[in-house]
């Protein structure tokens, strides 16, 4: 009788010893256990995503003449509207420049560029995280803005040898300062809890009273600068509605994110350069 309860009680008692022993490790040794278990991880997530882009190269192989011809018209057209775009940022740029020398303004943080494919998002943690296919190797920083066409994406976490992992706007944990576009009064963002599923949101609080949105007239939310983090003027999300808050003072409301920020395949890290 005793060994067979000791036969159904072993897989507890192993557990137990496991949980234990994991409890007794030190933090340190956790913490690199995790960190090598994640590099030894990520080839796999880049050579999965290498291979969506050849699946993909070949299957717009298949595309007709005429399909290729159009589609050269269009990159045409946006070259030349992008090519008028550069110009006038350059203007703008000087004139900023201009302002702040006389003036006598401080210079806003510059970044350099750097683009990355997306490698991989967790499906369990779809609205929280996602990792990209650059680290260490291309002097990817902690904490670096992500931004894409739509706007902001997120920021940089964590950084590894060739990949990084990047806490989305639409993450609960992640705060930002914030301004409605053509206000300069100050909001606080937040990330919303989010469906895996379904349309991503986030929260703005102390909102002024006088202001309104609703679906039809929502109201862009941009980042405001302050922080140092996210440079001024990023889209952010459109505020659909807003509500009174319990204390009266504030409103606070519903942000609703980019669409595409589900299905985004390439984002933009900004690199703060240092300055001395």
């Amino acid at each position: 009788m005793l060994p067979k309860r000791f036969d159904q009680a072993q897989p507890f008692i192993t557990l137990g010893i496991i949980v234990l022993a994991w409890l007794i490790v030190p933090t340190a040794a956790k913490r690199l256990m995790r960190l090598s278990f994640f590099e030894f991880q990520a080839p796999l997530d880049i050579s999965a995503a290498t291979v969506r882009d050849v699946q993909e190269f070949w299957s717009l192989r298949t595309r007709s003449r005429n399909e290729l011809i159009e589609a050269g018209i269009d990159l045409a057209h946006l070259n030349a509207k992008y090519e008028t775009s550069i110009q006038r940022n350059a203007a703008l740029e000087g004139e900023v420049a201009r302002l702040q020398e006389l003036l006598k303004l401080p210079s806003y943080t510059e970044y350099r560029a750097e683009p990355a494919r997306v490698a991989r998002r967790d499906f369990n943690v779809w609205w929280q995280r996602m990792v990209i296919r650059k680290g260490r190797n291309y002097g990817i920083t902690e904490g670096a803005p992500v931004i894409f066409v739509g706007g902001v994406v997120g920021r940089v976490r964590v950084v590894h040898a060739y990949t990084s992992e990047v806490e989305l706007i639409s993450n609960p944990g992640l705060r930002m300062a914030a301004t409605i576009e053509g206000d300069t009064r100050p909001l606080s963002y937040q990330g919303g809890n989010n469906p895996t599923f379904g349309p991503a949101k986030g929260t703005v609080e102390f909102v002024p009273l006088d202001v309104t949105a609703t679906p039809s007239a929502s109201r862009r939310l941009v980042t405001s600068g302050v922080g140092g983090v996210f440079p001024a003027g990023l889209t952010i999300g459109q505020i659909f509605r807003v509500d009174p808050s319990t204390d009266g003072l504030f409103k606070t409301g519903e942000v609703r994110l980019d669409p595409r920020l589900d299905s985004v395949s390439e984002v933009t890290v900004l690199i703060p350069l240092q300055t001395d």
